[in-house]
């Protein structure tokens, strides 16, 4: 019998997948994971090699490629530029500043508001998620819906409060249309503000947030495999402490990992001896 299920719900599925970590599909052949690596490696060696080609070719060489009025520049046109706003922001409140007249991602058309930061900026804790949803760009804070208000409930339980001594963001300062994923291309656009981010809050504790947030700033994959660990981040010249933990949203989907997060909870209390 063939199951068939409805575009939201394959995407709630594959959402859920994602959080849980599974990143490999298993089947009922044995799968030779070296030669697909090395596949991989060939792939990525000819698309540089393609890519360094036609930085090499004369421009009157090359078509031109004429683009809408006021659309985005080309993705790596555009994390070039992001690299360069970022490094150029002396403090949090330029760097915001910066953010939010940055028009090299196209989510910020569709978005009602930057979802820059929330929280204590003299925080010792920083804790990064990935993206708004409806709620967050509605109110331009991160983490305000229900999966918010469970992080508060998390935090409260060791002794932590977005007020007055935790801080928190996202990798994406803008919500993608319907709360989708965002693009492996969004998240390269945009994870230059947020590494200048925590360069400039420079806590003491990074806590990644979700897998895609732990991927991202910690080139970790498969969260339920690297949960609970602290290790260190270069942030800024110094290597502070991170760990990752999952995201709330998959605790409201799946109770039964509240224990796990508990015990992250635990350790992240106990890192920062509250």
């Amino acid at each position: 019998m063939t199951l068939s299920l409805t575009p939201d719900a394959l995407e709630a599925l594959i959402v859920f997948y994602r959080d849980a970590g599974v990143d490999v599909a298993v089947g009922e052949e044995a799968a030779d994971r070296f030669a697909e690596a090395d596949a991989e490696l060939a792939r990525r060696r000819e698309a540089l090699a393609a890519r360094q080609e036609v930085v090499r070719t004369p421009a009157v060489a090359r078509p031109q490629t004429v683009s809408a009025a006021g659309a985005p520049p080309a993705p790596d046109s555009a994390v070039a530029a992001a690299r360069e706003a970022a490094r150029s922001a002396a403090g949090l409140d330029e760097l915001r500043a910066i953010v939010e007249r940055f028009e090299g991602c196209a989510l910020k058309a569709t978005a009602s508001r930057t979802v820059f930061e929330d929280g204590a900026r003299d925080a010792r804790v920083m804790f990064v998620g990935e993206a708004p949803g409806r709620e967050e760009d509605m109110e331009g804070r991160p983490f305000v819906g229900k999966s918010g208000q469970l992080l508060d409930r998390m935090l409260a339980s060791v002794g932590l409060d977005r007020r007055t001594n935790a801080y928190i963001a996202n990798i994406i300062p803008w919500r993608p249309p319907g709360n989708r994923t965002p693009t492996p291309q969004e998240i390269a656009i945009c994870e230059p503000f947020v590494r200048r981010q925590i360069e400039l809050k420079a806590p003491e504790l990074l806590v990644c947030v979700g897998a895609p947030s732990t991927e991202t700033l910690l080139g970790l994959k498969g969260i339920m495999k690297v949960r609970g660990r602290l290790m260190g981040f270069e942030a800024g010249g110094r290597t502070i402490q991170a760990i990752a933990t999952l995201h709330p949203a998959y605790l409201l989907r799946s109770p039964i990992a509240k224990r796990q997060a508990w015990r992250d909870m635990l350790t992240i209390r106990q890192a920062l001896w509250l």
